[in-house]
Parts: C-alpha cells; structure tokens; sequence
C-alpha cells in the first residue's frame, strides 16, 4: 500500500488509511495501560502509568525512513511505568517476565532491555511488545508497547525530546547537533552509574564524563537553555475536568503556548476525532498535537514534562554530575 502518492505529498486517502489503523489501537491499548497500572502499584507506591497514541508525522516518518509495512511498527499504541528506581523497574519487568499476571491470551512478543544494553544515543528502558488477543477479535494482532523505566531515566529521555521541539534536531534518531548528541549520551551514562548500571557505549568514565558534560554545558549553555526552554511556556490554556482522562495538547513553540483539552472516561471517539481533526489544521506548521491518557492533570505533566517544557528533573541530575 503507497503511502505517499508521486509527488511526495501525503493523499487524503493515505491518511485516512493510517488514522484509521491508529485508532483501531485505543481499545487494546487500555486494556494493557490497566494491566500495568495494576503491576506497577503491587511494587511501587509512588508510580506513573501513562499511555499515548503515535503523532501521525512520527508514523509517517518511521514508515519512510525504515520503510517498514504500517502493521510492522511496534508502538502506535505505546504505554509506560515510571518507576522511583531500578529495583523497582526490575521487579516490574519479572513480574511481565514471570507471566504470573498476563493474560494468557495475549502474544508477548520480545522484552528489550536498554538499562542492560544502553542504545549509543543514551536512551535507557524496557521496552515489552504484545499483539492483542483478547476478548474482540477486530482487534486481534496489534501491537501495544509497554516501555518501563525510572524516574531519571524518564527525566533524560524527556530533556531530549524538549530540545528536539526547541531546536528542531532529530535528536532521537541520532541526528542533529554532534554537541547535544554527545552531551546527552555522557549524561546518561552518569546517570546509569548513579544507578549503578551499564554505561552508554563509547562514552568516558564518570570522572572524565563531568569534565565533558561541563565543557557541553558551556559550549552550548545547555543548563540555560533548559532553563529557558520551562520557563518559555508560560501561557497554559487547560479546558479540563476532574474526571477527565484523555488529554489533547497542542503544544505551539513559535507563540510558547500550551493548550490541553480535557475529555471524559467514555469520550475516547470524540477525542481521537479531534485529534485527526487537530493535526490536518496544524500540518505543516510546526506546532505539535498528541493524545494521551493519565488519571489527572498532575500526573501528566509527570509523565509528559516535555510538552510543558519542564526539565527540571534532568536539571537536577546534570547539577549533580557537576557537583
């Protein structure tokens, strides 16, 4: 199936296509969103569970760059646990590894660990896929991605995607400015050795890592930067309620503004509508929209500081590399 018609532009068909495919996603991906929140709370008093459906401009890049079939992709329906440590990341993915709590009619696809083997870029986490088998046959066979990771894991893997909507390198796929590059995959092994794990590959032990990180931090201001990039969106027009749980943010960098709308627990159509709706409007111009669920407005902002561009976390963690 063509995706991108001769002229390189994206049909309407195309589109549709791939929409519609990504909203098939939402009902197998609240079943395993509950399925963890359940696991993470049986070894973590102080969790987040959160979920999100893919970007449309994240699938259609994925599909071109690695020129993979849309039902190949692994993440459309992607949830994640963050956890207060390591131990209890471990626990958790035992728990998955155990299968003492799955539901036997679910296909667990592969667990890949990047604390144990850090990819070059610094990201660290597990990711566990599963293809849906459950109880409505029109879902069968989609995948859902978990990913389980701690908070300073969660911490740097949210720095970077704020940089990536700030400067608009492509960060997580390994492009962009060689100096944040760098900076970012020595902070992580500072932090992986914080937590007592593998470091990132080719990159300097951890005395030799603190001199790096404060030679990136004064060639590219990066503290500041990050310091900036939080304060910038200052402008925060929520349209929600107590009992909302899905959340659509249309995050707009050139005004430095965030909209969240908020929808009900049994409004999912309506928002995944507005959605598709949201990012036809904005196609093209820069400004990010993106659906996600969490219990409450706290939670997520927890869970997707990126969007609020809160690095605080991530702050902290450089300001003790340097210490």
């Amino acid at each position: 199936m063509a995706l991108l018609d001769g002229g390189g532009t994206t049909t309407v068909e195309a589109r549709q296509i791939v929409d519609n495919w990504r909203s098939a996603h939402n009902f197998p991906l609240n079943s395993f969103q509950t399925g963890l929140r359940s696991k993470a709370k049986a070894v973590d008093g102080d969790f987040i569970v959160a979920q999100r459906i893919k970007r449309m401009s994240s699938i259609l890049t994925k599909l071109k760059r690695y020129n993979v079939r849309l039902s190949q992709m692994q993440d459309i329906g992607g949830c994640r646990a963050i956890m207060q440590n390591i131990t209890h990341v471990s626990q958790l993915v035992e728990s998955y590894q155990a299968g003492d709590m799955d539901k036997p009619d679910h296909e667990k696809g592969k667990i890949t660990d990047y604390i144990a083997r850090p990819k070059s870029s610094g990201y660290r986490g597990v990711h566990i896929v599963y293809k849906y088998s459950g109880r409505s046959p029109a879902f069968h066979g989609l995948n859902i991605e978990i990913q389980i990771r701690t908070v300073s894991q969660h911490a740097w893997a949210t720095a970077v995607e704020t940089v990536e909507i700030f400067t608009k390198y492509a960060l997580k796929s390994s492009e962009g400015s060689t100096n944040w590059l760098r900076f970012f995959a020595v902070m992580a092994t500072v932090i992986a050795q914080m937590e007592n794990c593998n470091p990132v590959p080719s990159t300097p032990t951890l005395e030799n890592a603190k001199q790096l990180i404060y030679d990136y931090d004064n060639t590219l201001d990066a503290l500041n930067l990050l310091k900036t990039y939080g304060a910038v969106i200052s402008n925060i027009r929520n349209f929600q309620y107590s009992s909302d749980r899905y959340f659509l943010l249309l995050l707009q960098p050139g005004s430095k503004e965030l909209e969240v709308r908020g929808y009900a627990k049994g409004s999912l159509k309506k928002a995944s509508r507005d959605y598709e709706a949201l990012e036809n409007e904005i196609r093209g111009s820069g400004d990010i929209a993106v659906l996600v669920s969490a219990n409450s407005i706290a939670e997520l902002r927890k869970a997707f500081p990126n969007y609020f561009g809160d690095t605080t976390m991530f702050i902290d963690l450089v300001n003790q590399a340097l210490a």
